[in-house]
């Protein structure tokens, strides 16, 4: 393992993705996504890694170029943002459905209107529903490592899978990490193996027109598959614990021991919060924290093991499903079914920055208010 450099989020990923060895890479310029992509393209044009960077008009078209590679059985990567995402949206559902394992990096930024290019969860949160697994991180060691884990998981159980970034708060903010080296990475990720490749020489229809109980058992398969597919996270974190010593689990817990109230959240807002939770110890408080790396699946198990002794939940959210509450609320409430209180907090939208005053100050609002109501800061 090489010693800690100095990088980005977005320059992470972008070495995860050297080491990964995609063989095409497509993408459109979007801030805050940018950076990665440009990063990868430097190291096609030295020689450094042994891809073709397709340059293409639109988002739509950067994946869709993707899509034909992965569908030929090449490894492909690509990353976008915000309204490139959702340009992306149509084929973001097509190759779920064509259960390609595709990994696409996101670097979470507010989507319009009015125009804002700063962080939050909206964009990938809002593609929730498409049959793509979602993992958010926290830091850029997690950055760097999520990709080769997605890409693990992905290739395993033939689910595509988008790995966040909070857009500038990681993708622009430079933090020590441990680059894995190219053994590692070779020890952990095999070649993709993908059985149903099209072939000129072995024609096939990909995505046929399918009858109503056909096409409502593919949906079946899809749904159940993403469920099995947490058995594959777990097993992906355990390999790569063994490999590099650092350990990840679809939720986190911290100082929960003897906490009767959790804070709940996802992506960098969880450091954050960290001090938060330590300076309300500090007022006696009885609080705790628990971060959601997965988002989808959604590990309900997990949670609920995780928060098993927690009376009280306040979510910060940094994401809204309008008229109803925000969206990581939403997803609590469903996976604890309804039998602790859950008080939806929308900490930030739009790149609002967030202190630990800030989560100290939602904190004491939420334990005011009867559960129900959604609170802005």
């Amino acid at each position: 393992m090489n010693g800690k450099v100095l990088l980005t989020s977005a320059e992470a990923i972008s070495y995860a993705v050297k080491l990964v060895k995609p063989e095409v890479i497509s993408a459109y310029p979007i801030t805050p996504q940018t950076h990665i992509v440009e990063k990868i393209a430097h190291f096609v044009e030295t020689g450094e890694l042994d891809a073709e960077f397709i340059r293409v008009e639109a988002e739509i078209s950067a994946l869709a170029v993707v899509i034909g590679a992965v569908a030929q059985g090449i490894r492909a990567f690509t990353a976008t943002s915000s309204h490139g995402l959702l340009y992306m949206h149509e084929l973001i559902h097509w190759s779920a459905g064509g259960r390609l394992p595709i990994v696409m990096a996101v670097a979470n930024r507010a989507v319009g209107a009015p125009w804002n290019l700063w962080c939050d969860h909206q964009d990938m949160m809002s593609q929730r529903d498409t049959g793509w697994m979602q993992i958010f991180a926290s830091n850029a060691q997690e950055a760097h490592d999520f990709i080769f884990l997605a890409y693990k998981v992905a290739e395993k159980v033939f689910i595509p899978c988008m790995v966040g970034i909070d857009g500038f708060i990681l993708s622009h903010t430079a933090e020590p990490l441990y680059l894995v080296d190219s053994g590692v990475a070779e020890a952990f990720l095999p070649p993709l193996d993908f059985p149903l490749r099209l072939s000129n020489q072995n024609p096939f229809t990909l995505w046929p027109i399918l009858e109503p109980p056909l096409y409502h058992r593919q949906r079946q398969d899809l749904f159940t598959d993403m469920e099995k597919s947490l058995k594959e996270w777990e097993k992906a974190f355990e390999h790569w614990e063994e490999l590099t010593g650092r350990r990840y689990l679809p939720v986190e817990g911290y100082m929960l021991e003897d906490a009767h109230t959790a804070l709940v959240c996802t992506g960098a807002l969880s450091e954050t919060a960290k001090v938060a939770v330590k300076q309300l110890r500090k007022k006696g408080e009885k609080v705790g924290l628990i971060t959601l790396k997965l988002f989808r699946p959604m590990p309900k198990e997990h949670l609920l093991e995780t928060a098993i002794h927690i009376e009280r939940f306040i979510v910060l959210d940094r994401a809204t499903s309008f008229g109803a509450e925000g969206i990581l609320a939403q997803e609590l409430r469903s996976a604890i079914s309804g039998s602790r209180p859950v008080h939806s907090y929308i900490v930030s939208m739009g790149g609002k920055e967030v202190f630990p005053e800030n989560i100290q100050e939602a904190y004491f609002k939420c334990i005011k208010y009867p559960e129900g109501a959604t609170l802005w800061s």
